[in-house]
């Protein structure tokens, strides 16, 4: 039995940065016109569109189901990029964007606290053990977004394919064959390996997300996380993942994963 260690309860602060695909019925019938949407802020609240230029290797896959979107698939609305496509035969479908890598220059200050709000107090102490604490950086991050659906009744394994992004959650089981009540357990995976001692987070889009009351869990040794589907709704997990870089000009990369579903 792996042993997975449970925050529960841990008081998270949510990142003004990350970023969400969602959408507004994860529950779709076959060939059905719909849409998906970018959230990128918080998951109640979108702060600014996804310019095109910046979105990379957006994909939705199912069964028999495979669709690239093109330029006129998006569009914008209220800080919000839209991403409009039609379902084909009935099976659980796995969509996923990537961001193209950004460089952010912080000063020392600025970037501390910046790791201190996302929980990456690993770094904090690595920076102060080597005498960086007081030096300015550059950070090159990038988001990988995923998200579950379910077209029509019938559920299939497509839940569980890699997208192939740098960091991306794996669900060990299909959402739409629980119910509230049970677990899920999750494979976090980084640069094709399970990434073990990975602080992630989770929620649901009801009052205590709003107020950025979230559980939090460390993965295991196998990159492996679980939690209970206390209520139905919305559901998101996500984390960080930042390592110094051998990059001439970078200091740090991040690469920033969530993925979303919905339970009945």
């Amino acid at each position: 039995m792996k042993k997975i260690l449970l925050l529960v309860g841990l008081l998270v602060l949510f990142s003004s940065h990350e970023l969400f695909l969602k959408t507004d019925s994860y529950f779709l019938d076959a060939r059905q016109t719909a849409e998906l949407y970018l959230y990128n802020g918080t998951f109640d609240k979108s702060e600014n569109t996804i310019t095109r230029d910046r979105i990379v290797d957006a994909k939705i896959k199912g069964t028999d189901y495979d669709f690239s979107p093109q330029e006129a698939d998006y569009y914008d609305k209220d800080n919000i990029t839209y991403l409009r496509f039609t379902t084909g035969d009935p099976g659980t479908y796995l969509a996923g964007i990537s961001t193209a890598a950004r460089n952010l220059d912080q000063t020392a200050d600025d970037f501390i606290e910046y790791l201190e709000h996302e929980g990456l107090d690993r770094m904090v102490r690595e920076r102060e053990g080597k005498g960086l604490s007081n030096q300015d950086v550059t950070e090159k991050y990038s988001k990988h977004v995923k998200a579950i659906l379910q077209v029509g009744d019938e559920t299939t394994e497509d839940h569980s394919a890699t997208l192939g992004y740098p960091i991306e959650f794996i669900p060990l089981q299909n959402p739409y064959d629980l119910s509230v009540g049970d677990m899920i357990e999750f494979r976090l995976v980084y640069k094709g390996e399970p990434l073990a001692n990975a602080v992630v987070h989770f929620g649901t889009d009801q009052k205590e997300a709003q107020a950025a009351k979230v559980n939090a869990s460390i993965t295991d040794d196998d990159g492996e996380f679980s939690f209970e589907l206390n209520r139905s709704g919305h559901w998101y997990v996500g984390t960080i993942q930042m390592e110094e870089s051998a990059e001439a000009g970078i200091d740090y990369e991040s690469n920033w994963a969530t993925l979303t579903f919905e339970l009945r």
